[in-house]
C-alpha cells in the first residue's frame, strides 16, 4: 500500500485576452477496488469560472467549467490524496478464457467498446500482420507475446510524437512516449480480438525517495486487457501497474481521458505550462 499526494497544475497564458472559454478537466483520481481517493479539489483561475462535476460514460470524474470574463491566464490546479493497494493476481490457465469464449457473440457484445480500433489505436496493416504471428494457443499467452514484442520494438523517446499521433505513426518512428506505447499495445491486442483499454493517470517516478519528499511526478499512460479477467500493464516500465500508479480514467484512447480540453474565443495564441508534483506519504 502507498499513500500519495498529487498536485497537477496546467496554465495557459494568452497573447491577448480571451473572452470566453468552455473546458473539461479530467484530473481527479477514481476510487475503485484498488485505490481510494481520500480528498480531492480543483481550483480554477479566473475565479469567476462556473464549474460543475459529473462522471462520464467511462466512469471518469469530469469538472466542466466555463469562463465568461476577459482573461489573460487560465489555470487549473488539481490536488488529491490517494491510497493505492494494487495487486497482481495470478490466474491458472483454466481460470482464463480460451479463444472460443473470446470470440463468442456474448464476449464481443460485452466488450464492444474495447474491441474496435480508433484512429489513435489503429497500428496499420504491417502491424496487424505481425500481430497474427504472435497469436498463441491461449489468449493470455498471446497478450504476453504482444507485450514482449512491444518492449523489443519500441524505444521511449520524448519529442518524436505529439498528443495527436497514433499508433501507426509511432510504430513507423520506432519510438515514442507512454501514450504511444499504450496506444500500440491496445491496438495490437484489439487486432487479435482481445479487449483492451487505455488508462490515464500519474506515476511517482522515484520509489527510493524518502517519505514526505516532494518530487516532480509525471502524467502517465498504461493499458489494461481482458482475457477472462482484467490485467494491467505499463509498457513504458515493462511491468504491471503498481502502488506508485494513480489511476484517473479509462477509455478507448487518449481522447477519452484528455486531462484538460476545451475551446476558447479570443486569446490569439497561448503559452502552455504543465507541472505535476507528487509526495509519497506512506
Amino acid at each position: 500500500m502507498s499513500r500519495l499526494h498529487i498536485t497537477h497544475r496546467t496554465c495557459y497564458v494568452y497573447n491577448s485576452p480571451a473572452t470566453t472559454s468552455y473546458n473539461e478537466a479530467r484530473m481527479t483520481p477514481v476510487t475503485d477496488a484498488q485505490q481510494i481517493t481520500l480528498e480531492s479539489s480543483i481550483a480554477i483561475t479566473p475565479r469567476q469560472a462556473v464549474a460543475t462535476t459529473y462522471r462520464d460514460y467511462w466512469g471518469t470524474r469530469v469538472t466542466s467549467f466555463d469562463v465568461h470574463v476577459p482573461h489573460d491566464t487560465l489555470e487549473v490546479l488539481a490536488s488529491a490524496t490517494v491510497e493505492v493497494h494494487r495487486t497482481d493476481p495470478r490466474f491458472a490457465d483454466e481460470d482464463l478464457a480460451d479463444w472460443d469464449r473470446m470470440e463468442s457473440p456474448e464476449t464481443v457484445h460485452e466488450f464492444s467498446d474495447f474491441l474496435p480500433q480508433t484512429r489513435l489505436s489503429e497500428p496499420g496493416a504491417d502491424a496487424r500482420e505481425r500481430a497474427r504471428s504472435l497469436r498463441a494457443p491461449r489468449p493470455h499467452q498471446t497478450a504476453l507475446n504482444v507485450l514482449e514484442w512491444l518492449d523489443g520494438t519500441m524505444s521511449y523517446q520524448p519529442g518524436v510524437t505529439g498528443v495527436t499521433s497514433g499508433a501507426e505513426e509511432a510504430l513507423a518512428a520506432g519510438m515514442g512516449v507512454c501514450q504511444d506505447l499504450a496506444h500500440i499495445g491496445t491496438g495490437m491486442m484489439r487486432a487479435l480480438g482481445i479487449p483492451a483499454r487505455y488508462v490515464s493517470g500519474y506515476i511517482h517516478p522515484r520509489p527510493s525517495a524518502e517519505l514526505g519528499t516532494e518530487v516532480a511526478g509525471q502524467s502517465h499512460a498504461w493499458l489494461e486487457w481482458w482475457d477472462g479477467a482484467w490485467h494491467t500493464w505499463d509498457p513504458t516500465n515493462n511491468k504491471p501497474a503498481g502502488n506508485l500508479h494513480v489511476l484517473v480514467g479509462r477509455g478507448r484512447d487518449y481522447r477519452d481521458v484528455t486531462p484538460l480540453k476545451g475551446i476558447v474565443s479570443g486569446g490569439q495564441g497561448s503559452r502552455l505550462s504543465v507541472e505535476v508534483q507528487m509526495t509519497q506519504l506512506a
